[in-house]
């Protein structure tokens, strides 16, 4: 059954004891944390929650109006601090002072804002207690430098060796073999060969900022957009491999690929027209910040 209604005069002064408890105008996340009441329940009533919090005899938080990436950044890093780790976007939600969809307007997916925060705070003494909190970067410890089809500046990591068990049985023949445990959402083994890193690539593709438009047997093996500004998005074409050192032993022509998609980023040479994405560390930074 339905929750009934809440009544417009229940949201108002639940609105005002916020406010009361917060000391100032409340974003909708702290009303939510801290009232017990959703935006629907305000929405039954008021065509916004500005108009919401008008009625109630407030004046709106002007950062509801128009935030800076400073901003989310500051309050992002702020809540890095006090927790020791990352929040997740549920708990941002509940006790953040701008929504998720916020951050995910301004920065891209939930997942990026680490990477996105090392780019804000790197040179900001006053922020590097949080980033020694964050994971290891997908850009860190990496050589050589490259530059992907967008302009950017990247590096490709080339992925440290597992720990290996103390024992190391003899193998049975006729049987498949696994990568190592990793548990990521429904995977549980680290894929092996270029089939698997298709399969990790389609989980996580989205949270990477990519749409793919199609998958062929042919190189390039995929075809996506990814978004270069607001608004606009630009065609990447993609090659799988197990190992980036594949592409070149392969023979693929440098030309006709923009970027790599690897387990493992092992070619010290790389040049510096392709792009690598290593998910042996994405999936790392991904985990970490998992709803």
């Amino acid at each position: 059954m339905p929750n009934p209604p809440v009544d417009k005069n229940a949201v108002l002064d639940a609105i005002r004891e916020v406010a009361q408890t917060v000391g100032h105008s409340p974003s909708r996340s702290e009303f939510q944390a801290r009232s017990g009441l959703r935006e629907y329940h305000v929405l039954q009533h008021f065509p916004s929650w500005r108009e919401a919090v008008r009625a109630a005899g407030l004046e709106p938080d002007a950062t509801n109006v128009e935030l800076e990436d400073k901003t989310l950044f500051e309050d992002w890093g702020s809540m890095v601090r006090k927790l020791r780790q990352i929040p997740t976007r549920a708990h941002y939600r509940r006790e953040g002072k701008y929504s998720p969809g916020s951050f995910e307007k301004h920065l891209g997916s939930w997942s990026g804002i680490p990477r996105q925060f090392r780019k804000f705070a790197s040179d900001k003494p006053e922020w590097q207690d949080v980033l020694a909190l964050l994971p290891p970067d997908v850009t860190s410890n990496l050589e050589p430098q490259s530059t992907g089809s967008n302009g950017d500046t990247i590096q490709a990591q080339v992925a440290p060796a597992h720990t290996s068990f103390p024992i190391q049985h003899s193998k049975f023949d006729g049987r498949p073999t696994y990568g190592n445990p990793i548990d990521f959402r429904g995977l549980r083994h680290e894929p092996v060969n270029e089939s698997g890193v298709v399969f990790l690539f389609g989980m996580v593709a989205k949270e990477l900022g990519y749409l793919v438009e199609a998958l062929q047997a042919g190189f390039p093996d995929c075809e996506a957009k990814r978004q270069v500004s607001v608004g606009k998005w630009q065609r990447v074409r993609i090659e799988f491999e197990f190992e980036s050192r594949n592409f070149r032993d392969h023979g693929h022509p440098i030309e006709g690929c923009d970027v790599i998609v690897c387990w493992r980023h092992n070619w010290l040479d790389c040049p510096s027209s392709l792009e690598v994405v290593a998910l042996s560390t994405v999936i790392q930074s991904l985990a970490k910040s998992e709803d």
